[in-house]
């Protein structure tokens, strides 16, 4: 189902009543496209600790109009030192072009100062409108702007259309070159919407990808396993199929392992049955954690690998008839954060997405009431696409992204609640 009120409030009947009433105004998103090239960039403040590094990853310019606003905050240690912050965002506040992209780079560390800049970053996001994105880069100690690098070319791209005001913390260490290609990746839930898109969006950029969903999705699996050029698992994992095996007679490793597959089974707390509880648990937290601990032991993601989690903006805000989806979702959440530690110095990553309202047959089934909430309560006043979602994974799982890892990153326009 298209978003019709998004049509009309850009069209020459809707533009002026939507503005006169102070209705949502839904700007529309740019996303990517092959050879798309992105505008200038403005580097501040001078004198900063990485100007030099930057410098050379941004080739900023000075104009009248800019793509992105860069701002190195690391240098800040006290509270009057953000006046800098005013100084350099003031004058040019209005300059960016629409889809503009604001990043600005501080430390991994509690200060007041530094601290103040997740305040300041998400009050941007909310503010600047016309597709603005606004982000936090934190770098731990060690953490390098070569090893930002990917981070930061995700964060100034249409790939990141739908995600604003996230922080995002780069660890150290050395990233990786190139793309994709020779890669192996497991994607669950691949059968349809977001995770068949997942599957494209990785073989776009070179892996080879093991399509998995259950046995009664067999003949779609079939339809995008054939698409993406890659093949199809149907397995239940959350029965007593052995994924290890499987995979072991089919590849030596599995480079990337995305775990998409999510069901809901919603009603109140006082009218769930266990077996609405147990079904959500088993497979949107049980399932992925058991299989990964699987993996591993069998000694199939090696050194460089990546796991991926699919959380959701329900489990960090809540929804009412979903304690159950809620639970397991920030279950999720804890798990990558838990995972990501043990997986350190294995060489291994992990980090996971929270989706917000992504437009899919699912949500295309809600209320009306429902649906425009979860559209309009966002600073892109629209729902995202499964592509946004897709993107977001590919960033994690590329070879440049081994310094990230222990994120969960929010794709969800920056939503009002939650956010």
């Amino acid at each position: 189902m298209g978003d019709r009120y998004s049509s009309f409030a850009r069209s020459g009947l809707g533009k002026p009543l939507v503005k006169r009433l102070g209705l949502p105004d839904p700007p529309k998103l740019v996303r990517w496209q092959p050879g798309q090239a992105a505008g200038p960039v403005l580097l501040g403040p001078d004198g900063s600790p990485h100007q030099k590094e930057l410098t050379k990853a941004l080739q900023p310019i000075e104009t009248d109009r800019y793509h992105a606003l860069v701002f190195d905050a690391t240098g800040l240690s006290k509270p009057e030192d953000l006046q800098a912050l005013y100084e350099f965002f003031h004058p040019v506040a209005r300059s960016l072009t629409p889809n503009g992209r604001v990043i600005v780079i501080g430390k991994a560390q509690e200060s007041a100062a530094q601290r103040a800049l997740d305040g300041f970053v998400r009050s941007v996001g909310k503010e600047f409108g016309r597709g603005t994105t606004a982000q936090l880069i934190r770098l731990k100690p060690g953490a390098t702007i070569d090893g930002a690098r990917s981070t930061l070319d995700f964060l100034l791209s249409a790939k990141s259309a739908y995600v604003s005001g996230q922080t995002i913390v780069i660890g150290p260490g050395e990233p990786g070159d190139g793309d994709l290609t020779g890669k192996v990746a497991l994607v669950t839930g691949a059968a349809r919407g977001i995770g068949a898109e997942i599957a494209a969006v990785l073989a776009r950029d070179g892996a080879h990808v093991i399509c998995l969903d259950v046995p009664a999705a067999g003949q779609e699996l079939a339809k995008v396993a054939n698409r993406v050029k890659g093949e199809a698992l149907q397995l239940d994992l959350t029965g007593n199929g052995d994924l290890a095996q499987q995979i072991q007679a089919r590849h030596p490793q599995l480079d990337i392992v995305v775990h998409n597959a999510g069901i809901t089974r919603d009603k109140t707390l006082a009218k769930m049955d266990q077996q609405r509880w147990e079904s959500v648990l088993g497979v949107n937290l049980i399932a992925p954690a058991r299989v990964t601990q699987s993996l591993l032991a069998a000694g199939l993601i090696p050194q460089g690998g990546r796991v991926i989690g699919v959380a959701s903006i329900a489990g960090i805000a809540g929804n009412r008839g979903q304690t159950n989806y809620a639970t397991s979702k920030a279950g999720v959440i804890g798990w990558i954060h838990e995972l990501a530690e043990q997986l350190r110095d294995l060489g291994i990553t992990a980090n996971a997405v929270a989706p917000g309202f992504i437009e899919t047959a699912m949500t295309a089934k809600m209320p009306m009431l429902v649906r425009e909430a979860g559209r309009r309560m966002n600073s892109m006043s629209q729902g995202g696409l499964p592509v946004d979602v897709a993107e977001t994974i590919a960033w994690f799982a590329a070879p440049g992204s081994a310094t990230v890892t222990g994120n969960v990153v929010r794709v969800c326009g920056q939503m009002l609640l939650g956010a």
